[in-house]
């Protein structure tokens, strides 16, 4: 079978793209480079060099897309902060970078579409855990286009007679998760701060929960968004681990000395109502965090 992967040299789509190989299929990677590092991609994918976002490219995206079966779209500028001090950018990128993947699967008569959502769409909920219908209030430039991303794939569905699905990931972690940046995420960050021999940044009072989910999870429920007969009309399916943890327990796990800044403008706590992803997908986590951060440590040499 053949398969595109946006965003295939970033951290979720390289492992994806690994996966995809590894189970002899034929892999497109499109990369704009712009967080992807072009040393994650498989020997044995094929790789383009392109920006999806700009319309100017789609007769190398139409290309691309020839007798692909499954587009897994998982190109976008990601991370809460950063979105909002740049929303502009992050909505040309993430929003019309959907969109045009959407419309180039459709002239190239892709069968289904699979898109990366956030569970940043639904903001700071008080209900716990989330599921799928519940409110949608996004806080954030990133988590309204990623959104806004499900929107245009269940419609896209019913006009151009595409199937797609939306997985809405939570807090994923893993290998080739980034450990540079002001944005890298909290288990990285953490590590970083270790390895570096400075405290802990916690930001806020530490007890803000999320629900981490291991990238090879996540890479599992994709290939199964693709296989599955149960899906393809524009479903929304929550990926996450079903638990929750909190920064400060991600400290503890790390270990070391803590220090606490000012919080920032994020949800107080994540917890995903998975048992859509177990009917639909066949899907369950495998992780926990505890056993991958002990791993984890030990590849870094962290005591």
């Amino acid at each position: 079978m053949k398969y595109l992967v946006t965003g295939g040299a970033g951290f979720i789509g390289s492992n994806l793209v690994d996966k995809l190989i590894s189970m002899n299929n034929e892999v497109v990677v499109l990369d704009n480079f712009s967080s992807g590092i072009e040393e994650n991609i498989n020997s044995k994918a094929k790789l383009i060099k392109v920006d999806v976002s700009d319309s100017n490219n789609n007769d190398i995206i139409k290309s691309a897309l020839k007798n692909v079966d499954t587009v897994f779209h998982i190109a976008a500028m990601a991370r809460v902060q950063p979105s909002i001090d740049n929303p502009v950018t992050f909505e040309k990128n993430n929003s019309l970078g959907t969109i045009n993947m959407l419309k180039c699967s459709v002239d190239a008569n892709v069968r289904r579409f699979v898109y990366s959502a956030s569970s940043s769409a639904y903001g700071n909920a008080v209900k716990m855990p989330m599921v799928e219908e519940d409110n949608i209030d996004p806080i954030s430039p990133y988590a309204m286009q990623k959104y806004y991303g499900e929107v245009a794939c269940k419609m896209f569905c019913k006009v151009y007679n595409i199937e797609t699905v939306s997985l809405r990931y939570f807090n994923v972690y893993g290998e080739r998760q980034s450990m540079e940046g002001a944005y890298a995420l909290v288990v990285a960050a953490f590590a970083r701060m270790r390895l570096n021999n400075v405290p802990l940044t916690i930001r806020g009072d530490g007890e803000q929960k999320r629900d981490f989910t291991y990238v090879k999870d996540v890479v599992k429920a994709n290939i199964l968004a693709s296989e599955s007969k149960l899906v393809g009309n524009g479903e929304v399916i929550n990926i996450g681990n079903g638990d929750n943890r909190s920064v400060n327990e991600i400290a503890q796990m790390i270990g070391g000395e803590t220090i606490n800044v000012d919080p920032v403008i994020e949800p107080k706590e994540t917890l995903a109502d998975n048992s859509k992803a177990k009917e639909l997908l066949g899907w369950s986590p495998k992780m926990n965090i505890e056993d991958w951060i002990l791993k984890y440590k030990k590849d870094l040499g962290i005591n």
